[in-house]
């Protein structure tokens, strides 16, 4: 792994000892949908720069495209035929292979963690360069924009000049995104504003902290842009096309990507002429290089030449990278962004992603080394610190691998793994989160939506339905349920010490230790204790009174326990322990 470049703040504590179990399982239940107990012990020992190693790798293998059942083969990279399956099936597929990637994909065991945050951050790109299949319509747009995010996931280890920057010019001119923001339709002479206000408003420089006053005094200007900036921009966007083949192929990426409206060699429906952006991106003049015109005309080299001209006069000026920035927090940290964070943390991220040339693997390796990340800062008193509401992708991925679900070989057995992917996609959307479906542009609530955030995931039906899951796959009752999971009595035999279980109120924190976030200090009879003896009480009361209300329950369980007599009763007290704390308002976070 690249060595930190940059000089961290002092703003931005580094950490100097090894992680521990409380900071291992806070980093990877962020990085990577959770992890299994003996991966956390692991992990526990290691150093901050340790861990980091083995979550970013250079020359990670990259994901086989999915499988189409009716033809046995994949079809992103030959295009489709009649022998196909159906488009909205072919998107289906796709989007259940994705969700497999999450688990690690077809990966080798010792890449399989690095495998896994890479598929997290391909997630967040999603979350920020936003799109919707029922608008795209095209399986193989979805997944060569799905391969673009994976590229630049690492960019650490890309040529100079690829980075998170560059991403928002490869971006601009890709094929999913011409077709959902409109950029096909902008064209010289009758240009369309929708792309450039959304790259302006949600992917770049933003609107400003939420919440905050913008000081913006001047009709048409939103504190970080104007509209003068987004006519200008859409001008400068304008000529691109959809390949419906996908055979433009992107040099620096080797992955499709739109065409120019032309000929071929010029770009005759690209607006050429100067265009001139207001004082808040620098008052710039974006001209054409005469170098890349063919007789005076623009060539999609010019064109592209002129989207990067935007694109880094909008990364010149500061907000840019905080909001980036800002993102990223929300995504890994926290969602709550008051002055403090805003004048400390993100104004220090900040410069670390200007510094690094808009890397966002600096960031985040500064970030995940940084005391902030686990426990918060001096000056920031907020017991909720770090607590994020686990989103429905997190909740059901997580709860697979903290139970070590294997999917099928998609490769070897396609159909089941859609019936099982596709048994988790359809309950991630019944909690709130419909996948490549986002309710709007600026994408999922949870996401975006000041002041509300995470808590969007938990309404009253959500939470229903995010309960009931973890209870039903847990005690194999659901109906229609693919999943085979490890029992709680199982997982008690493979990851408690035996000794330690015999002992009710060490197993109840053994066990709140495992699966909730706030498992730094968990003790009986403590005050210190994270979760409070009431808290702890209510799981043992759930663990042991529903069998043994009329005797003494602690002793029952260890003469049980300890003689391994009266397994079905045991295999039940453990299942009502389980029930109880991953349905806890704690195990919602994360």
């Amino acid at each position: 792994m690249k060595a930190i470049k940059f000089k961290i703040s002092m703003a931005l504590t580094p950490l100097n000892e090894n992680l521990g179990h409380y900071r291992a399982a806070h980093l990877l239940r962020r990085t990577v949908f959770g992890a299994n107990q003996s991966t956390i012990d692991a992990f526990a020992s290691l150093t901050p720069t340790q861990a980091l190693a083995q979550l970013f790798k250079d020359g990670l293998e990259l994901p086989l495209p999915p499988i189409d059942p009716n033809t046995g083969t994949e079809w992103m990279s030959t295009g489709t035929t009649d022998a196909n399956s159906e488009n909205f099936e072919l998107e289906n597929y796709f989007i259940r292979w994705h969700l497999g990637q999450f688990f690690g994909g077809l990966s080798a065991e010792q890449d399989k963690l690095a495998y896994i945050f890479r598929e997290k951050l391909v997630l967040f790109f999603h979350t920020h360069f936003t799109t919707k299949r029922s608008v795209v319509n095209n399986s193989r747009a979805l997944y060569f924009q799905n391969q673009l995010f994976r590229k630049f996931a690492f960019d650490g280890f890309l040529p100079d000049g690829l980075n998170f920057k560059s991403l928002t010019v490869k971006i601009s001119v890709d094929n999913a995104m011409l077709v959902f923001l409109d950029g096909r339709l902008n064209v010289k002479g009758s240009p369309n504003e929708n792309y450039a206000r959304e790259l302006l408003e949600l992917y770049s420089a933003g609107r400003g902290l939420e919440g905050a006053n913008d000081n913006t005094g001047t009709e048409g200007d939103y504190g970080t842009f104007t509209e003068q900036d987004v006519q200008a921009g859409a001008k400068v966007l304008s000529g691109f096309d959809v390949d419906n083949d996908f055979s433009t192929i992107d040099p620096d990426t080797e992955l499709p990507s739109g065409k120019i409206k032309g000929n071929g060699t010029i770009a005759s429906q690209h607006d050429n002429l100067p265009k001139q952006l207001s004082n808040r991106l620098g008052s710039i003049v974006i001209e054409p290089n005469a170098e890349l015109l063919i007789n005076g005309e623009p060539t999609r080299e010019s064109a592209i030449d002129e989207i990067t001209q935007f694109i880094d006069a909008i990364y010149g000026q500061e907000e840019t990278a905080k909001h980036i920035c800002r993102k990223i927090y929300r995504f890994f940290g926290y969602h709550e962004i008051d002055e403090a964070r805003q004048n400390g943390i993100i104004t220090d991220l900040a410069q670390i992603f200007t510094d690094s040339n808009f890397s966002i693997q600096a960031v985040l390796e500064a970030f995940f080394s940084s005391l902030e990340f686990y426990e918060g800062n001096s000056g920031i008193e907020d017991d909720a610190y770090g607590s994020i509401i686990k989103s429905p992708i997190d909740l059901v991925v997580g709860h697979a691998r903290k139970f070590e679900i294997e999917l099928p070989d998609f490769l070897q057995n396609a159909d089941e793994f859609y019936e099982i992917t596709g048994f988790m996609m359809n309950k991630i959307s019944d909690m709130g989160l419909n996948y490549y479906e986002p309710y709007e542009v600026a994408g999922y609530p949870a996401y975006h939506q000041f002041p509300i955030y995470y808590r969007g995931w938990i309404t009253t039906s959500y939470l229903t339905q995010r309960y009931a899951y973890i209870q039903s796959v847990s005690s194999g009752m659901m109906d229609n349920n693919p999943i085979t999971v490890m029992s709680p009595i199982e997982y008690v035999e493979k990851n408690i010490d035996f000794d330690l279980a015999a002992n009710a109120r060490d197993l109840v924190e053994e066990v709140c230790k495992h699966f909730l976030a706030v498992s730094a200090n968990i003790a009986f009879d403590n005050t210190t204790s994270e979760l409070s003896e009431e808290r702890l009480n209510y799981f043992l009361n759930a663990f042991l009174l529903s069998f043994d209300i009329d005797e003494d329950p602690e002793s029952t369980w260890t003469f049980r326990w300890t003689n391994g007599v009266d397994r079905e009763t045991v295999s039940r007290q453990l299942q009502d322990l389980f029930n109880a704390v991953l349905q806890s308002p704690e195990y919602q976070l994360m």
